[in-house]
């Protein structure tokens, strides 16, 4: 397996982590990404990319199975109002594609909020760097390579 640029900043900060690749075949979705990996789906997260009215960007690590609230998000960052970004401004923002965005290794360092719910995990998946590969790791290991902060960014259960 080749490595990613995800693979190789872990590698640099002697974080522990697996890689697990999976099949694409049928979707990408965090409830696939479970089905496939055999894994609890509250602990596949996928990263989500947001944008201010003054253009500041910010960045929301929500389980796969919850929908950001982006009133929970715009009051952790500080703004009065925030909307996801379009998928085309993704890949020229962050360097990653949708599916395959890690919070992990962005072009630019961004404030970046991990939902609390992954505070007290083991262990978390989030993208490799790439569409079919997830990073098994610590959250707080996380948190702590890229300074994001833990927040209560998720809606209630629907």
């Amino acid at each position: 397996m080749k490595k990613t640029n995800v693979a190789r900043i872990l590698d640099s900060n002697k974080l522990t982590y697996d890689l697990i690749e999976y099949n694409t075949d049928g979707g990408i979705s965090g409830l696939d990404v479970a089905k496939k990996t055999g894994e609890d789906a509250r602990c596949v997260f996928k990263t989500l990319v947001t944008v201010s009215k003054d253009k500041n960007y910010y960045v929301f690590v929500v389980p796969s199975i919850s929908e950001l609230d982006l009133k929970k998000a715009a009051k952790a960052s500080g703004e009065k109002k925030i909307e996801m970004i379009h998928q085309k401004e993704l890949l020229p923002l962050t360097g990653y594609i949708h599916g395959g965005c890690s919070p992990i290794g962005m072009k630019k360092e961004f404030p970046t909020f991990i939902d609390s719910s992954a505070k007290d995990l083991d262990y978390f998946f989030v993208s490799g760097g790439k569409v079919g590969l997830q990073v098994k790791i610590n959250p707080k290991d996380v948190a702590n390579l890229i300074g994001a902060k833990f927040f209560d960014i998720c809606k209630e259960d629907l």
